[in-house]
């Protein structure tokens, strides 16, 4: 379609250049996700409780912050760009933070600093990421308003968020091992890493594999690959030797990784859910629409990060005081979590000079919080997709700080045993059944998007 439309075909160039913005995120933020709630507990020696609590409170206050950041990115335009800006502007504290998370000196530190430094850190860090991940997911919907184009930035997008996820789920444990010179243990470090493989896979394979299946045959296919992979995980860690059932335990965990790839495809609704909205309003809220579900993609994130810690300590398995399941050498985690932030900041970079914006608006009146709540309540697309964002990512995380002790299972009591598969297996396979439901509700045809936004082009005209 001609350009001048709104109908923006893109170049790969482009779409390899927004992905890259992914890919520095996954970097720092699959390290908190998989690695911050370990080192707090078998670094730092903290309370897995207290542990519990910090996540749940700080990614409360985000609930309250990402809509503030949000509703300023709507309001404003600066020169960089209206949505491009902050990946410069946000990065270079966020790669100072993240640095800062891990410093040694801490674990040197009375109990009573060390939980003051891990609170405030990690509490910057939240706030400085919500700074450059919100804008980030606005620039994909300022690009082109056509739907084949969006799938195929979505899949790059999440193709180059998966290299950053595998990046870490395997080079953390392996990038210690090397700091304090031990032995790498490549069969846990290929079972925390190897459910990110299909990514690369299916989502290169979107276009062709959505004309197939229609986008919700595909969902539902994921995720019944991804339940049996955990339902084979289950049986293998229950009735089996974890030890001896190394093919058969990473065959499931790419089945696994199948399933939870649906959390990915979710971001491919977001820029519907914001033409919607511009339908509907005359605006083009992206940046609300995008704060909203970050709001929601953290909620899930924070529910897990406070349920496993506190549940697994409950059922008897106390990670602290438990044998860790990774090195705890102090400047070792610091070391590698520099690494990636300082290669996520290049990454930005690389963001910044690759994407362009090309459907931006700034309202004439100044977006309010009643206004984003309005929207909210009327949006019921953007409910549904919020629900199933909390939803996928609960089923994601919550067993990712466990994973590296699902392959070590035979060596833990009968208790911890029970307690590492409820989350590494029952828990996120009843979830997806869940995420199952809510696609099922949502609305949105690719035939009445193309509806909807050839009748916005029409009015703008």
């Amino acid at each position: 379609m001609d350009n001048n439309n709104g109908f923006y075909k893109l170049s790969w160039l482009q779409r390899i250049g927004f992905g890259s913005g992914d890919m520095a995120q996954n970097l720092i933020f699959q390290t908190v996700a998989c690695f911050l709630m370990l080192y707090l507990t078998t670094v730092l020696k903290i309370n897995p409780a207290f542990v519990s609590g910090l996540i749940l409170a700080v990614r409360l206050l985000d609930c309250f912050w990402s809509p503030v950041v949000g509703r300023y990115i709507d309001n404003h335009n600066p020169k960089l760009g209206k949505y491009r800006s902050y990946l410069l502007f946000g990065g270079i504290p966020l790669t100072v933070a993240a640095c800062l998370l891990m410093l040694p000196a801490v674990a040197s530190w009375p109990m009573g600093m060390r939980i003051v430094y891990a609170t405030v850190s990690y509490t910057l860090l939240s706030m400085i990421y919500s700074v450059v991940n919100i804008p980030y997911g606005s620039i994909m919907a300022s690009m082109t308003r056509d739907n084949d184009e969006v799938l195929i930035l979505t899949s790059t997008r999440m193709v180059c968020a998966n290299i950053g996820q595998i990046v870490v789920q395997a080079g953390f444990p392996i990038g210690l091992a090397m700091c304090v010179h031990t032995p790498i243990d490549w069969n846990q470090a290929t079972f925390m890493a190897i459910g990110t493989i299909p990514a690369f896979i299916i989502l290169p394979s979107l276009p062709i594999l959505k004309k197939w299946f229609g986008k919700k045959g595909l969902y539902y296919l994921l995720l019944s690959i991804g339940f049996v992979g955990f339902a084979m995980l289950f049986t293998i860690g229950k009735f089996f030797d974890v030890e001896s059932s190394k093919t058969i335990v990473q065959i499931a965990k790419v089945m696994t990784g199948v399933g939870l790839l649906v959390g990915s495809l979710m971001w491919a609704l977001v820029p519907e859910v914001i033409t919607e909205a511009e339908y509907r309003t005359g605006n083009r809220p992206a940046a609300t629409v995008n704060a909203l579900a970050g709001v929601a993609f953290k909620a899930g994130f924070s529910i897990a990060g406070w349920i496993t810690p506190l549940v697994m300590g409950m059922i008897g398995f106390n990670l602290a005081s438990e044998e860790s399941a990774l090195p705890t050498e102090p400047k070792a985690w610091f070391t590698v979590t520099c690494i990636f932030a300082i290669v996520g900041f290049v990454l930005l970079t690389l963001c910044f000079l690759g994407s362009k914006e090309n459907i931006t608006t700034t309202p004439e009146k100044p977006v309010s919080f009643g206004q984003m709540w309005q929207e909210f309540k009327a949006n019921k697309c953007l409910q549904l997709v919020l629900g199933i964002f909390v939803v996928v990512f609960l089923a994601s995380f919550i067993s990712a700080p466990v994973n590296a002790y699902y392959p070590k299972l035979n060596e833990y009591s009968a208790t911890a045993q029970n307690a590492i598969l409820w989350f590494t297996t029952i828990i996120p396979a009843i979830l997806l059944i869940v995420v199952g439901y809510l696609i099922y509700k949502y609305p949105l045809t690719d035939a009445k998007l193309d509806e909807i936004n050839h009748a916005i082009e029409a009015r703008t005209k």
